[in-house]
């Protein structure tokens, strides 16, 4: 009998080819420096812009190239080999427009999708507040029905690309009394009046991508930003994040990828006791581990892609959840384990900036933190399996 190959299709793999070569020339040479000066890789942009890999999930009825969720996978992980900060922009392209995607309005989808498509406005997405990270529900930022308007008010902390996006799909309480279900989302813009941004964020990793508070003083939007009914903000927002944990697991995979290919580069040229490192067994082990997390965390994570294009076509898929959570998890402890390795390879040249591997390990350390904590994700998959 003939068996499908459980694998990426053709067109994945050409896909990949084509990200890694952009990355490779446009990306890869000027990271270090991006990291250095903390500044937002504009070049960087233009040129995802230019081959359509900005936000490659944009259906094509709004402009976009279509692309399913492993296409998407794709691209972050081929551009966070080279560059982890550059990887958010088609990361946070996608969780700031899989709320519209999920539950928006066809008018709303159409005004704020085709931008986005055509690389005129990035989108970021503010839900997480000082006093309520892990425990989202608990936010204060309020919204105020007034008229055919709401106000709105508050403080939106950690939000990537703050500042540089144009738009914000942002959570605010609309029914103070119905704690999670009095939650609303809505779609705010950079130029609304009232809109200010915090101080850019000091951070260990990801410095080219800013991350910053989004301050909202008495801003006032029409209802018909609202995304979905009044109440659902909250349902969208954990629906969402189904979607975008595997978002966060590529970039994990794509930081772990950048940093072993480094290391292996390296071992077979480094010379001591007469011949290369890589002739030595105890390196080999360390390679061979490496090499195996990182697989064992992709295929998990290109498992979870496949349910969530099935789920976002309409067909549910009740282990995703569990799945994204699982993928998210593993991909970003198998990050920090292997960029840190790859660091312990190169001994004290790994931890120079004369290298990328410090810059990859540092850029590691966020994706068990975003997106859920990996504490929290052990909780979402525990009460998945024990439901």
């Amino acid at each position: 009998m003939s068996f499908p190959l459980y694998a990426p299709a053709e067109e994945h793999d050409m896909l990949r080819e084509t990200v890694r070569a952009l990355a490779d020339e446009k990306i890869a040479p000027h990271a270090a420096q991006a990291d250095e000066a903390e500044e937002f890789p504009w070049d960087v942009y233009k040129a995802l812009v230019a081959a359509d890999l900005h936000a490659i999930h944009v259906p094509e009825q709004y402009g976009g190239a279509g692309a399913d969720a492993l296409a998407a996978v794709i691209v972050i992980e081929e551009v966070a080999r080279a560059c982890a900060s550059s990887s958010l922009i088609p990361a946070v392209n996608k969780l700031g427009t899989v709320p519209l995607l999920l539950s928006a309005s066809e008018e709303v989808k159409s005004r704020y999708l085709a931008p986005v498509a055509r690389g005129e406005a990035m989108f970021s997405y503010a839900l997480s507040e000082s006093e309520a990270g892990s425990d989202a529900a608990a936010m204060k930022t309020r919204a105020v029905k007034d008229g055919d308007h709401y106000v709105l008010n508050g403080a939106k902390m950690w939000i990537t690309n703050a500042g540089v996006s144009e738009y914000y799909t942002l959570m605010a309480v609309t029914d103070p009394s119905a704690g999670a279900r009095g939650i609303s989302a809505f779609v705010v813009e950079k130029s609304d009046e009232g809109v200010s941004f915090g101080p850019k964020e000091r951070k260990l990793g990801i410095k080219a991508s800013p991350t910053r508070q989004v301050i909202l003083d008495n801003v006032r939007i029409p209802e018909s930003r609202m995304i979905g009914a009044p109440g659902t903000g909250f349902k969208t927002a954990l629906a969402t994040l189904d979607h975008t944990r595997v978002t966060i697991a590529a970039q994990a995979l794509g930081i772990a990828q950048g940093a072993l290919d480094y290391a292996i580069g390296y071992v077979k040229e480094r010379k001591q006791f007469g011949r290369a490192i890589a002739d030595f067994q105890g390196l080999q082990f360390m390679i061979a581990d490496m090499a195996m997390k990182l697989e064992a965390a992709r295929q998990l994570t290109y498992h979870a892609a496949a349910k969530s294009e099935l789920a976002m076509h309409g067909t549910p898929q009740k282990d995703l959840t569990f799945l994204s959570s699982a993928a998210k998890c593993a991909a970003s402890d198998a990050a920090m384990e292997i960029t840190t390795d790859a660091v312990q390879l190169l001994g004290g040249y790994g931890y120079t900036k004369d290298f990328p591997v410090e810059r990859m390990m540092r850029d590691a350390k966020i994706t068990q933190i975003y997106e859920g904590t990996n504490q929290i994700q052990r909780m979402v998959m525990a009460r998945q399996l024990l439901k």
